[in-house]
């Protein structure tokens, strides 16, 4: 008498796919298995891939099996795939884990096959869509207007400068991120002008447009050897766009004083003006002759002078510590 031939336990592939690429876009490898599985599953009816997998002939079950049922459609080497869902099948894998673990079941093989990937910059579609959310329905986020959110934008501004200041990169990171999240907010808040709206789009694809056209050595058949090369390209090229009726069009007037300074002095030396100082009266005028010889010595007078008070800052702490014997 013949003994039954053990049953082959078939095989689970769990195929994810990024919601940040096209519906559509799947790997070969993805398509191949699609095209040559026994069952394919799906929880979600609503699934963003289920119309272009029945469109290209792969008949798709609108299923949500348990760990012990799909080990049961494998049965007889038959290949089951399931495609996850956004929310992930927790239960699904938490289930199948335990009864390999139990060791008592013959399971199938299981593969996790990425049906996509995510592209460089990826995560910025989830902001657009997180930003999107929180302006229809926070009550504080939907009320906001580019001017109510102007000091937010100084605050983290300088928040960033700092983090740069003191080398901490998980803190970088972080106020990167908060930086970001103003543009995020105010391009969402720009939907919205009646008049003229523009979104993060538009935004981005201007910055795009204008970091080719003033790279031409980059993307165009201009030389440049050094970055006083590539400095110049950028202020011919800059000339051209604005088209200004003086050097200092263009210089927001509310930066730091320091900053100002430097900035107007720097407008000066690259129009090549023979522009005299001020004389006055006061510390004001000092200041001022001392941020030009500060930036045409290379140094921003500004950063130069945070420095200097972050190392005030220390030594004020060091003498309130002796002070207290802490």
């Amino acid at each position: 008498m013949n003994a039954e031939a053990p049953v082959e336990p078939g095989r689970i592939v769990l195929l994810t796919a990024s919601h940040r690429v096209a519906p559509g876009l799947l790997s070969w490898p993805a398509w191949q298995t699609l095209h040559a599985a026994d069952r394919v599953l799906c929880g979600d009816g609503a699934h963003p891939q289920l119309p272009y997998l029945r469109e290209a002939g792969v008949g798709v079950e609108v299923a949500a099996p348990t760990a012990q049922e799909l080990v049961d459609a494998c049965a007889g080497g038959r290949t089951v795939v399931v495609l996850a869902t956004g929310e992930g099948d927790q239960a699904l894998t938490d289930g199948l884990a335990r009864m390999a673990g139990s060791g008592r079941f013959q399971m199938p093989d299981l593969e996790l096959l990425p049906g996509s990937y995510d592209l460089p910059g990826a995560r910025l579609l989830d902001l657009v869509q997180v930003m999107d959310r929180i302006r229809r329905e926070c009550p504080w986020s939907s009320q906001q207007t580019h001017k109510g959110l102007a000091k937010y934008g100084i605050e983290e501004a300088y928040e960033l400068v700092e983090a740069i200041e003191d080398g901490d990169h998980d803190e970088l990171r972080e106020e990167l991120g908060d930086v970001l999240l103003q543009v995020a907010f105010h391009a969402r808040i720009a939907q919205e002008d009646a008049e003229e709206p523009f979104s993060i789009d538009d935004v981005a694809g201007t910055i795009v447009d204008k970091l080719i056209h003033r790279h031409p050595h980059v993307f165009g058949d201009a030389d440049a050897e050094t970055p006083e090369d590539v400095k110049a390209h950028w202020l011919r090229t800059k000339a051209v766009e604005k088209q200004r009726d003086s050097v200092t069009d263009g210089i927001p007037l509310g930066q730091p004083g320091l900053a100002l300074a430097a900035k107007l002095a720097s407008r000066v030396r690259n129009a090549a003006l023979d522009v005299p100082l001020p004389s006055g009266d006061g510390i004001g005028y000092e200041l001022l002759t001392m941020a030009v010889r500060a930036e045409a010595e290379g140094h921003d007078p500004e950063t130069a002078l945070r420095a200097a008070a972050r190392a005030y800052r220390d030594a004020i702490r060091a003498a309130e510590t002796a002070a207290t014997g802490a």
